[in-house]
């Protein structure tokens, strides 16, 4: 069998130039990873100043968290740390965790491996009909699925769902 060609290796995203771009009080995905053929994915984030991403947890994956720019705090169940630029966490997968952005607002990258693609299946022992469209859950920043189904903001990002 046959490898896919190999991703051409480089510069992806240069962090000034995506806060320049951004206004302050946005938050959620600047930037995220969609190179083809790849095993990673990895977002930068930003939460603006004195905001939070509420209380949310990865199952299945680790995740590395490195901050980029800015400052705040995590808070697991395991009490809470500050956070400031080149600072790098490590979470487990299972980890439930809140990040919290101090007055200069809170930027950072998370890696983990990749998932897989999203599938629309049918619910088992549906009587018919087609299955519920969960489309307006999926958070545009960062491509996860909303817990809540009332939920407005994504827990991981912060990013506004559709409504």
């Amino acid at each position: 069998m046959a490898q896919p060609p190999a991703a051409a290796a480089g510069v992806l995203a240069r962090v000034a130039e995506l806060l320049d771009d951004v206004p302050d009080d946005r938050g959620g995905a600047l930037w995220r990873l969609s190179e083809s053929g790849r095993q990673l994915d990895a977002n930068i984030i930003r939460i603006p100043p004195g905001t939070r991403v509420a209380s949310h947890s990865e199952p299945d994956l680790d995740v590395l968290l490195c901050v980029l720019n800015g400052g705040g705090r995590l808070e697991t169940e395991d009490g809470q740390q500050s956070l400031e630029a080149g600072n790098v966490a490590w979470l487990p997968r299972g980890t439930r965790r809140s990040l919290f952005a101090d007055e200069k607002g809170l930027v950072y990258v998370t890696v983990h491996s990749r998932r897989p693609g999203l599938a629309i299946r049918s619910a088992a022992g549906s009587e018919g009909g087609e299955a519920a469209c969960l489309l307006n859950r999926i958070c545009p920043g960062c491509d996860r699925p909303a817990e809540d189904v009332s939920a407005r903001y994504c827990s991981r990002c912060g990013a506004q769902l559709a409504s």
